[in-house]
């Protein structure tokens, strides 16, 4: 029997498990390492990630602008003057169309001469173009109604409504006129536009003794115009 032999063959075999194991290890060893790069580069890059951040709301516009005095219907003998644009409603309430004007979010500018005749401005801005729309509807309307209301409530007035049609301006503008005479002799002229451009609706009221003669209707067109598209 060959002890020396199987003793070598021992020492080989022990050998080579040995340097197995060692490989696993080894290779054991790099894949871990890997894996913990992997890792490690994962949450470096979390972390040096930046923030993703909603989109910033857009800037709100500007306040809309109002008349110049010049830009209201020429005075034969006067110049315009203006108030300065004033939150809330006028006082007093405008002619027809106080009553409908919403009293928490009115601002309006106050215009005269040196003689009977005045105007105002008053706009609106809403939440939206829906409630715009409603309001710029109802302004509409409680115009149209005025005349038919005035005499029923004065028996000694009498009101004549003209309608003298819409401009194609932004989101469109109407014009109208009502004549009141009294009994006892006044006559009163009082122009009247509703414009709206987008979310804010605006009214003009421009008013002076006399009749539909002395309406300067082309003349107030030309401020309408001028009103809706000055608002931005």
């Amino acid at each position: 029997m060959n002890t020396h032999s199987h003793l070598n063959n021992n020492v080989s075999t022990g050998i080579t498990a040995n340097t197995a194991r060692a490989g696993v290890r080894a290779r054991l060893g790099r894949a871990g390492a890997i894996g913990l790069a992997v890792l490690a580069t994962a949450v470096t890059t979390a972390v040096l990630a930046p923030t993703a951040t909603a989109a910033p709301r857009p800037a709100q516009a500007a306040e809309p602008a109002f008349l110049a005095p010049g830009e209201l219907p020429p005075h034969v003998s006067s110049a315009w003057y203006a108030s300065p644009v004033t939150a809330g409603t006028p006082a007093p309430l405008p002619f027809c169309v106080g009553p409908a004007l919403p009293g928490a979010t009115s601002v309006h500018h106050d215009f005269w001469t040196e003689y009977d005749t005045g105007a105002v401005q008053v706009t609106v801005v809403e939440r939206d173009e829906t409630r715009a729309k409603s309001l710029a509807a109802l302004w509409n309307k409680t115009i149209r109604a005025c005349a038919d209301k005035v005499e029923q409530e004065d028996p000694d007035v009498t009101a004549e409504f003209r309608d003298f049609g819409s401009i194609n301006v932004e989101e469109g503008a109407n014009v109208y006129g009502i004549h009141t005479a009294h009994a006892w002799g006044s006559s009163d002229i009082n122009m009247f536009s509703v414009g709206r451009d987008g979310r804010t609706v605006t009214v003009v009221k421009w008013g002076q003794m006399g009749n539909f003669q002395h309406a300067q209707v082309p003349d107030f067109k030309q401020t309408t115009t001028t009103t809706v598209n000055k608002l931005y």
